[in-house]
């Protein structure tokens, strides 16, 4: 096994925190923005700079390449994303694309040719924070959305992703459209506890929770809040108190892996003196296992159903439905081999977020690798790491691409 250059790598991750960089610690670097325009630059440019080839495709993603012996084999992908959440953290997406940078420093450094080619990644807009859907580049790429629905999509000021790309000039004429890939690995802070709390490096990931989100509304009956008695109020809120208790309970039925959230609730006409009329809301569940999430799905319209007897109806709409992921065994296989022979505590995991990996794995073998981040604290300013977690990370990924890039 062969080790990356710690120090550079730590070096080429403040750097980029300057970009966007925030007086809090962190980063603001929306996609298609000018920081992430200037951070792309400065991507390509170190890329550059070790005589690898950077290529950019239409919906703007970025493929830096290092040529192997034999050009017609499939490559060996690695990446994650520039991108950031506003008032987000600085190792969040771009740490996978820097120890990915780093890995392909590392081979130059040590003159190691390998059997095929390796791509690094950078993917245009998987934080979703700026343009929605999330990780909307990757799944162009990977066939699960159309550049049209891409193109179309804008952000809260009426700009559309097609404009945006035009606009920092990446929006390349290559059609983004996949090509074949041996194995791609996603190296990424957990974004939870669980590595940290129990001390161990490296998160071998071989599973992605499935997500279902869903719409609420909550219909009641405004009335004055001083006449109305009691027992005779359509109270929507209240009832949404009812539902959110559901809610919460549905994810502790599920429990380890069970995840349920309200994230935002509109009310209607939200006045101190009215009995509120409507309540809009969001409700998100996750599990890796799809007969789970079917169960909490049906748990969520039985809990909606109940509101009938405060007069309140309630319509449960899903308006997504994300399957659960399973990550690729040899992909899997050689990362954990990479970690026991580095000497580093490895734990498997399931993400319980999304990452563009996720779209990948539906037409190519791909994995991720997870380092610990401080407290789990991840889409905020505080979010950390340490030098040491960062480097066994990359050695990690390094040693996990170099076993892929050199079969034949």
């Amino acid at each position: 096994m062969i080790a990356v250059n710690a120090a550079r790598l730590w070096s080429t991750l403040e750097t980029m925190a300057q970009l966007g960089g925030t007086p809090a610690g962190g980063v603001t670097r929306l996609a298609l923005s000018e920081d992430d325009r200037l951070a792309r630059n400065l991507l390509r440019d170190w890329a550059r700079e070790e005589g690898f080839s950077c290529d950019v495709d239409s919906m703007g993603n970025m493929f830096i390449r290092r040529a192997g012996k034999n050009p017609e084999l499939a490559p060996v992908m690695t990446g994650s994303h520039v991108d950031s959440q506003p008032l987000g953290g600085r190792y969040d997406g771009i740490y996978g694309v820097l120890a990915g940078l780093e890995a392909l420093r590392t081979l130059n450094d040590r003159a190691i040719e390998t059997e095929r080619d390796i791509v690094l990644v950078n993917w245009t807009n998987e934080e979703g924070a700026r343009f929605a859907p999330a990780m909307l580049a990757s799944g162009v790429w990977s066939g699960q959305f159309s550049q049209e629905y891409a193109y179309s999509r804008t952000d809260s000021a009426g700009i559309s992703v097609g404009e945006a790309l035009e606009a920092i000039g990446y929006q390349g004429e290559t059609p983004a459209r996949a090509f074949p890939v041996h194995a791609c690995y996603e190296l990424h802070i957990e974004q939870g506890p669980i590595l940290e709390d129990e001390a161990i490096d490296i998160g071998l990931v071989h599973a992605a929770m499935g997500q279902r989100w869903f719409t609420l509304t909550l219909d009641g009956f405004a009335a004055h809040a001083g006449t109305t008695p009691m027992h005779s109020r359509r109270d929507a809120l209240t009832a949404f108190a009812e539902l959110a208790l559901k809610v919460e309970e549905i994810g502790i039925q599920h429990a380890p892996d069970g995840r349920a959230t309200i994230g935002m609730a509109h009310i209607t006409p939200n006045s101190r003196n009215v009995v509120p009329s409507r309540v809009v809301c969001s409700v998100e569940f996750r599990h890796p296992q799809t007969e789970a999430l079917i169960a909490m799905e049906a748990a969520l319209r039985q809990a909606a159903d109940n509101l009938a007897a405060r007069g309140v109806t309630a319509n449960v709409e899903r308006i997504f439905d994300y399957a659960p992921i399973a990550f690729d065994a040899g992909c899997l296989s050689r990362s954990e081999q990479a970690a026991r022979e580095l000497g580093y505590s490895t734990k498997r995991m399931v993400s319980g977020a999304g990452h563009d990996t996720c779209y990948i794995s539906k037409i190519a073998p791909a994995s991720m690798i997870f380092i610990p981040c401080v407290k789990g604290i991840s889409h905020n300013e505080a979010e950390n790491i340490y030098q040491s977690w960062s480097e066994k990370g990359a050695n990690v990924l390094l040693n996990s691409v170099l076993l892929a890039a050199q079969e034949r």
